[in-house]
């Protein structure tokens, strides 16, 4: 076999493509409970979701309201990281303020 053979058969296919695809993204949702204040919603909402005090008041009337509010929409480790901050902050502050995780659909 010539030299030139050889390095024509060690070429990569080029044709091979890749695509990329988004990451999925998860809502953080916030509970209602008896015990948690208003107040506390809202300094939680503000300090670990990076929301001004319209919107923190607006998603925390909806925990309220309706039982649940969505906090935010990340990718799953950062959602993962939200809740366990605001388990952490929540046990701290002896309040049973419970978040979760939920695909975003």
């Amino acid at each position: 076999m010539a030299k030139e053979d050889t390095l024509i058969q060690d070429k990569p296919d080029i044709t091979e493509k890749t695509s990329l695809q988004e990451p999925p993204y998860y809502r953080v949702v916030l509970h209602n409970d008896d015990y948690t204040t208003m107040d506390f919603v809202v300094m939680i909402l503000q300090s670990v979701f990076h929301k001004n005090i319209e919107e923190a008041t607006q998603i925390m009337l909806n925990v309220h309201h309706q039982g649940r509010g969505i906090a935010g929409v990340y990718t799953r480790e950062i959602g993962e990281t939200k809740v366990a901050l605001v388990h952490r902050i929540a046990k701290r502050n002896e309040y049973p303020l419970r978040c979760s995780l939920e695909p975003d659909s």
